[in-house]
């Protein structure tokens, strides 16, 4: 091996291995604020046995050192770390590890709590809990581990936008399973939101999926009043400022229908949505919203909240953290006519990664963005309505939903907007 390969396979090596002990101090026994809140100068975990650190050496070692660069730089930046399977036991002792190489970095890890009973309508990401016991119980092994130590918690991705009652197949006729998917989240907000120092985000969807006022009702039946706020985007494509405005709404409903006027209390439904356009005017009633999706006349939904919410006080409104680990080009418009169900969110071609993961966002409802989705993880063998078993668009059978795609990793990382860089909290 030439000596200028070797040279740069050591260095690789060390960046994918030392990130996070690289990473800047906090002062010393600093202590999380009580009201959860993320500081501006928040240093969040790096992993260093992520994939793209893993993948950075495996590049390198048949000789892709352009490859293994762009992967290098991937490896230094923090990503959350997925905990969605084990027993109770086996999640504590993971935690721990977690938490422990944290505190000796002086920074603090995304945890991502993935277990909730009948997941995905037991579909691409299929798994979970087999009953709402197990899942208690392994949440509380999961929150007991974190203790004192100070985290962010994103619970459950899609478990509330997809309730048992929205999969296909009437797999919920009495409401019985619906009712108990509420009942866990609640637990599990519960039970994260006790440990003194973690900040919990409940999963809501993305600004392209649930209308405003539906996520804003899920989210205070799973007892988003006990969280520090919401989370969205996660292993989604939809652009910053719509999540951030779509945000800002369904703080603003929730809000309004449990801390509103009297008459709106309970209300949520009366929200106007994302939905929401001058072709279906409303005067504050369900029933009137139509699926319209262009931001450009979002600008109705603002005046509906503009007329019927105001502006409530900031520190009353539930806060958020988006996901931008693959929004940087925006979501993918696919070919007109080509497909009967394109499967816009799984694995779309030519996209990239977002905005870097950092607290100081500048909004005051945004507490930070995040790298939720693990970049490089297919969202599953997509076959875009087609008989499969290839996914049109590449030719070949995506890998199975949370498996590691070299491939898609690189093409994230190509596409990165802004360009990827070596996390500079990282240089010297």
């Amino acid at each position: 091996m030439h000596t200028r390969r070797r040279r740069l396979l050591a260095s690789l090596a060390a960046v994918a291995l030392t990130a996070a002990a690289a990473a800047p101090a906090a002062a010393a026994g600093h202590v999380a604020p009580a009201d959860r809140t993320l500081p501006a100068d928040t240093r969040f975990y790096v992993d260093p046995d992520a994939g793209a650190a893993r993948q950075a050496l495996a590049d390198l070692r048949v000789g892709n050192v352009a490859d293994a660069v762009r992967m290098g730089r991937l490896a230094t930046w923090p990503q959350a770390i997925w905990i969605d399977n084990g027993t109770p036991a086996q999640i504590g002792a993971q935690v721990r590890k977690i938490m422990a190489a944290a505190r000796l970095t002086r920074t603090v890890p995304v945890l991502v709590s993935y277990f909730i009973p009948g997941r995905d309508c037991s579909l691409y990401s299929a798994g979970g809990a087999q009953s709402s016991a197990e899942y208690r119980a392994w949440i509380s092994a999961f929150a007991a581990a974190i203790g004192d130590g100070r985290a962010v918690v994103v619970v459950e991705p899609d478990g509330l936008s997809l309730l048992p009652k929205d999969c296909a197949g009437n797999i919920d006729p009495t409401g019985e399973l619906t009712a108990q998917r509420l009942a866990d989240l609640k637990a599990a907000v519960g039970l994260f939101g006790a440990q003194p120092n973690t900040s919990v985000y409940l999963d809501a969807g993305n600004s392209g999926w649930q209308p405003v006022g539906v996520i804003a009702e899920r989210l205070v039946q799973a007892g988003v009043g006990q969280a520090r706020g919401f989370a969205l985007n996660v292993s989604n494509y939809w652009r910053t400022d719509q999540n951030t405005r779509y945000a800002t709404w369904v703080a603003k409903c929730i809000w309004w229908s449990t801390r509103g006027p009297d008459w709106a209390r309970g209300h949520a439904d009366w929200c106007a949505s994302q939905y929401y356009s001058a072709a279906a005017p409303n005067d504050g009633q369900p029933g009137n919203a139509v699926v319209y999706e262009d931001p450009a006349t979002w600008h109705w939904t603002d005046a509906w909240f503009d007329q019927n919410v105001g502006d409530p006080p900031v520190d009353q409104l539930a806060h958020n953290v988006i996901d931008t680990s693959r929004n940087g080009l925006g979501p993918w418009t696919p070919p007109a006519g080509k497909y009967t169900d394109a499967e816009t969110w799984c694995n779309p071609p030519q996209r990239g990664i977002g905005a870097r993961p950092t607290a100081a966002t500048g909004l005051p409802l945004t507490d930070a963005f995040l790298w939720i989705k693990t970049i490089g993880e297919s969202d599953g063998s997509c076959k875009r309505g087609t008989p499969g078993p290839a996914d049109p668009e590449y030719g070949t059978v995506d890998p199975a939903a949370g498996a590691w795609w070299p491939d898609m990793a690189h093409w994230l990382a190509a596409n990165a907007a802004p360009a990827l860089t070596v996390n500079p909290a990282l240089l010297p």
